[in-house]
Order: C-alpha cells, then structure tokens, then sequence
C-alpha cells in the first residue's frame, strides 16, 4: 500500500473518530484493498545467474496501485531488483537502479497506472541467493 493511501486511511479514520462516526469501516477498506493485492500475488523463483534475469512482460491491474515483491520466508539471501516499463524504455526504474529486498512485502513501483506493460529485473544481492522463491503483486 502507499504512503499516500496509508495517509488516506489514517485521515479518514481521524476525521471519522472526532466527528463521530465509526472508523472500522475506512480501515476495513484498507485492509481489504491490500489482501486482495497481495492475495493475487504471483509465485516465481529466481536461480542465480552472472546477469539480471527478467520476468514478465506483465499488465498491471485495479488490483493494487503498485508492484510489490516479498521473498519466502524460507530463502536464503536477498535480492535487487527493479521494473522495466517495456512500452517507454530498456532501462531500470529509478534511474535505472536496483533495490534490494526480503521477506517483508515491499513497493518496487509505486503509483502504477492500470494497463501499464512491465517486467521485473532481479540478480543476486548475495552468493547467498542461489535459488530464491519470491511472490509478484501488481
């Protein structure tokens, strides 16, 4: 979820707590918005290369705003990675830069309109990422 929609939520909420209204549902909504994100997740492995490896080319969706990546709990390792928007260029989001993640669930790109064309670039942030078991959710 966004900073900006986290924002939202918690407003919302405040704004609904100090004029009376019931706050359960705007974090309801919230909630709901990220399960259903993340409960269409996309299962993938990445096995260790010398180069970046590519998944995709994927289409994101209303489903979530962002693209997020979540290693399993059982890997070993970290990995970097980026998005490529294939219909606007080659190159790495960021200014064509890597982050690394884990196992927590985190935003590789945020703000992402629906229908955009992309694919997940990832390589080892270790010689501990050997093979690596990681979820997608666009």
């Amino acid at each position: 979820m966004t900073r900006t929609r986290r924002t939202t939520a918690v407003l919302a909420a405040v704004t609904a707590l100090l004029t009376g209204a019931a706050t359960a549902p705007a974090l309801a909504q919230s909630e709901t918005a990220a399960t259903s994100c993340y409960g269409g997740a996309k299962s993938l492995t990445y096995h260790y290369s010398a180069t970046a490896v590519e998944f995709g080319t994927y289409t994101t969706s209303s489903r979530c705003a962002d693209i997020n990546i979540k290693l399993s709990s059982s890997a070993t390792g970290f990995l970097d990675a980026c998005i490529v928007f294939v219909d606007h260029t080659s190159l790495c989001n960021h200014d064509d830069t890597y982050s690394t993640f884990g196992p927590q669930w985190a935003t590789v790109a945020t703000d992402v309109k629906d229908g955009t064309h992309f694919r997940l670039r990832v390589h080892a942030y270790d010689t501990d990422a050997q093979v690596v078991p990681f979820q997608l959710a666009y």
